[in-house]
């Protein structure tokens, strides 16, 4: 079994931070907005996350949303591009112009600042950072002061994250953020799409408009939804681009991937500040589909719903605010 190490080296080109513990590698790419692009079991051959092929790297590299585990900062759709707070208005750029909407933040294709990796006795890790002033790009669009910071640990335990966001500046900032997570099914090599089941601990459906924002209603859940809560439905039974509520099940929140023709489990427990899953399959295409962790709804400026109900809260000056998520087998 290798012991646990952390190193700098590439990944299909591009620098990148791996770490090892046991049977287990994972990947960071901190200059691609601080992507987590591969967590594998090397002894077993499994991939859990949809990686990039040589191909693909441009295309990724140039829209870095479907592979690893991109960060949305603020995440999904806003409405005309249009961020309403504390009295103000800020334009996001409309980059989903078919629906007229600013889609997914300014965070996943920036570059990241690696501030340590290393091991212990006990697993490796990395720490990535950005930190946003007013010379950054993103403060054009979200002008506030902040450091986003992610720590990946990985051990015989799994892959866990801590994500932590801190105001740095004299004035109230929204918090708002999401993981446009990738996950592989089948993860087995030689494994079939059709032996997976996932479940997630989904409430309500929210009702969509034509432009993929909430209407403010929820739907009736469908047989297959009810399953998904439940004891696990195929992954791409139909097309999904749905938004849920989420409510935690036997106090956790997490989503659940079974190979049924293995017996083993994939555990994706993202905690309890995330108030809201989506979950898109990528037009029912078998291979991976993104259970997505949100804090907020989409669109959660613009909408009628209750901050607390919406996920929409501040972080006044100096105020930090921080969850962890976990991956691992079982």
């Amino acid at each position: 079994m290798r012991q646990f190490s952390a190193y700098e080296g590439t990944y299909q080109g591009e620098k990148a931070i791996w770490l090892t513990a046991g049977s287990y590698e994972a990947a960071i790419l901190p200059e691609i907005g601080g992507n987590l692009i591969a967590f594998r079991d090397v002894e077993n051959g499994y991939r859990f996350l949809h990686e990039p092929t040589e191909e693909e790297m441009p295309s990724f590299k140039a829209r870095p949303i479907i592979h690893g585990i991109p960060v949305l900062f603020p995440p999904n759709r806003y409405e005309d591009g249009k961020f309403p707070w504390k009295g103000k208005t800020y334009q996001f750029p409309v980059n989903e112009p078919d629906r007229g909407n600013h889609l997914h933040g300014f965070v996943s294709d920036t570059p990241w600042k690696v501030e340590e990796f290393g091991h212990t006795n006990t697993g490796s890790y990395v720490t990535v950072s950005l930190t946003v002033n007013e010379e950054h790009a993103v403060y054009a669009y979200l002008p506030h002061l902040f450091t986003l910071r992610l720590t990946y640990t990985l051990s015989a335990d799994g892959l866990s994250q801590r994500v932590f966001v801190r105001n740095n500046g004299q004035d109230e900032m929204p918090c708002l953020l999401a993981f446009h997570t990738s996950v592989n099914a089948p993860f087995a090599p030689n494994g079939s799409a059709k032996d997976y089941r996932v479940k997630l601990t989904i409430g309500q459906r929210w009702e969509m408009s034509e432009r993929m924002l909430p209407t403010g209603k929820h739907q009736p859940l469908k047989a297959e939804e009810e399953l998904l809560r439940g004891e696990g439905v195929y992954p791409f039974f139909e097309e999904m681009d749905n938004h849920y509520t989420a409510v935690t099940q036997n106090g956790r929140n997490r989503m659940e991937l079974t190979d049924t023709e293995l017996g083993i489990t994939l555990v994706y427990d993202v905690g309890t500040s995330y108030k809201q899953w989506m979950i898109w399959n990528n037009f029912a295409t078998e291979g991976f589909f993104c259970p997505e962790p949100q804090i907020n709804l989409v669109n959660a400026p613009n909408t009628a719903q209750p901050a607390e109900e919406a996920g929409l809260f501040s972080l006044a000056p100096g105020e930090i605010w921080e969850e962890t998520a976990r991956f691992y087998v079982k």
